[in-house]
């Protein structure tokens, strides 16, 4: 009988090793189960394993494979792997590659798993494998074997497995990580010029305010009949408060700041912060047309693929990362689960813009509506396209109107004061 090498976390918490017999690893899974041990690493004993090696005998090399086996589990880390945004798109994309061409997933798996230049992602794929091997589902394996897939991948790659999509949701789900790495590097690159700007003007700013304000005013006042510039009186006024109570302001910005983040983060606040989002100006069209794009595809996907209408509903309201959202759609699989038809759910829920249900209303009297909610999902990928470059446009102006303002009003009061004080001195 075998001998089986584990470590564990017990009932404390704490982590534990050792080696028993077992007829196969499910045995060995089973009796860890019944003594309340968590597996974390479970491997036939390397002992045991040379036991079975072959001797040779002229035509053959000794097998070591359940060696290899072992010494690759040694160099796995214990726990979850963190893995950066461009290994979770490359992992999504190898992956959906060799699902589409017909592989079955451990066996894909496997393939990434002795790729030589994956890095991380063969230690995450590795334990991926070996939860799917023991039954579980690959979204479980998913969350146990690295936080950076998220909430948001292990739902979607959930609706995959249940209409065996897996692939096509995988493809997408990499063109939307795609995409959204992208808009981060155009934001960046968009902001590296405003920022300097900003950071610029506030040095300009501090410059008047603290320096040259105040040599000028003071030459004013030493002027006979000099008088003072009301403007310039008020900046020096905010000059002087700033230099007296800057650390308060700062400990009480710091507060606000964790203060807000503590709110925003508490579960109870959660659906009111999201549904905020959604009403604040540029960012909330986009949040929106997110939603569309997203609910349309994964809907299409799984209504294409056999799923019933109020499973594929239910599996894309998983996958909706905004919990204001997640109610509305509540609502309409409420209705759609007594009987209405999905178009009239939506009319109902008065959340959806009356374009969408159109486009899906045709889909149901056509009785082609995967293929309808795929032609609404493409029209609401264009629009956000558009909210996203009118965004882009507008940072650029917008920086440069805030900064001309401040630079001109410097520029105003000190050429006033100019003036007066010549006009004084005549």
């Amino acid at each position: 009988m075998p001998l089986f090498a584990y470590k564990a976390l017990n009932a404390q918490g704490s982590m534990t090793s050792g080696e028993f017999d077992a007829a196969d690893r499910n045995e060995a899974l089973r009796l860890l189960d019944r003594r309340g041990l968590q597996p974390v690493s479970l491997r036939e004993s390397a002992t045991a394993a040379a036991a079975s090696v072959r001797k040779p005998n002229g035509k053959g090399k000794p097998e070591e494979s359940s060696r290899a086996q072992a010494a690759k589990e040694d160099k796995i880390p214990d726990g979850p792997i963190k893995l950066k945004r461009q290994e979770v798109v490359l992992f999504t994309e190898e992956l959906s590659d060799m699902l589409s061409a017909g592989l079955q997933l451990e066996p894909a798996l496997k393939s990434m798993e002795n790729r030589q230049e994956l890095g991380n992602l063969k230690a995450v794929s590795f334990k991926i494998r070996q939860v799917v091997r023991d039954g579980v589902n690959f979204s479980v394996a998913l969350k146990k074997a690295s936080p950076s897939f998220g909430p948001l991948y292990c739902s979607l790659a959930a609706a995959g497995e249940a209409s065996g999509a897996l692939d096509t949701i995988l493809k997408r789900q990499a063109h939307y990580l795609k995409t959204l790495a992208e808009l981060q590097s155009r934001l960046v690159l968009a902001m590296i010029y405003p920022i300097f700007l900003i950071v610029a003007g506030i040095a300009v700013s501090i410059v008047f305010v603290t320096t040259l304000i105040p040599q000028l005013t003071a030459l004013i006042a030493s002027t006979p009949g000099g008088k003072v510039p009301l403007g310039a009186a008020i900046l020096i006024a905010i000059s002087v408060f700033l230099k007296k109570w800057w650390i308060v302001m700062l400990v009480a910005m710091i507060g606000a700041a964790i203060f807000f983040k503590a709110w925003k983060d508490n579960d109870a606040n959660k659906p009111k912060w999201d549904r905020i989002k959604l009403n604040l100006p540029l960012v909330g069209p986009v949040i929106t047309s997110r939603f569309y794009v997203q609910f349309l595809e994964t809907m299409a996907n799984l209504v294409g693929n056999g799923l019933p209408l109020l499973r594929a509903l239910e599996l894309s309201r998983d996958a909706t990362y905004n919990r204001s959202l997640r109610v509305e759609l509540d609502r309409v699989i409420e209705q759609v689960g007594d009987g209405r038809s999905f178009s009239k759910a939506l009319i109902r829920s008065g959340a959806f813009p009356p374009l969408l249900i159109d486009m899906i209303s045709v889909g149901e009297q056509t009785g082609k509506i995967d293929i309808s909610l795929r032609r609404a999902a493409e029209r609401y990928d264009k629009e956000l396209d558009k909210d996203l470059q009118r965004i882009m446009a507008l940072i650029m102006p917008t920086v440069l109107i805030i900064m001309a303002c401040l630079i001109g009003t410097m520029a105003y009061l000190m050429i006033t004061a100019i003036f007066q004080t010549i006009s004084a001195l005549h």
